[in-house]
């Protein structure tokens, strides 16, 4: 009995052993080689920046009314067509860059400050169209809205104002 005991805590250590193994075994195995070559076709950085840059904008488009008052129309064929690609040139290279983490990281970083200069410019120009803005429509709103709350309506004929308390 004592033999059996022996045994069974010798397998059971053995099978630890071997656990341990496996466990290193799949660690060593994640390691990070996962950088590709670099295409021959790739995009450089700052295009692709720019790029990534009209993506955004072509993608935020597609759910906004144009002049023809049609929505959901798709705008990145004409990103592609503007810098001259084509989808897999695009995910080939956006493939390469993303194995670079640090590289596409700053590439969207760019595009995200593009964006914001962009945003600020445009919206700059709405308010020299509109100086006094868009608080003055609100102000007549509301005051609008202050005579409506002092009439009362009255059957037949409309509204009447409230008397004066």
């Amino acid at each position: 009995m004592m033999k059996l005991k022996e045994k069974e805590l010798h397998l059971i250590a053995n099978m630890k052993n071997i656990s341990y193994l496996l466990i290193f075994i799949f660690l060593g195995s994640c390691t990070s080689n996962t950088i590709l070559e670099e295409p021959e076709d790739l995009i450089p950085r700052d295009t692709m920046s720019i790029l990534i840059q009209e993506m955004m904008i072509a993608s935020s488009a597609k759910h906004v009314k144009n002049k023809n008052f049609e929505r959901k129309i798709e705008y990145m064929s004409l990103v592609y067509d503007q810098f001259e690609i084509d989808s897999t040139r695009f995910q080939t290279s956006n493939l390469y860059y993303m194995s670079k983490i640090d590289v596409y990281q700053e590439i969207f970083e760019n595009a995200k400050v593009r964006l914001e200069k962009q945003k600020a410019f445009y919206e700059e120009i709405k308010n020299k169209k509109n100086p006094i803005g868009i608080d003055s429509l609100k102000k007549i709103r509301v005051r609008d809205k202050k005579k409506l709350e002092k009439m009362i309506p009255i059957k037949g004929i409309g509204l009447k104002k409230r008397p004066s308390l």
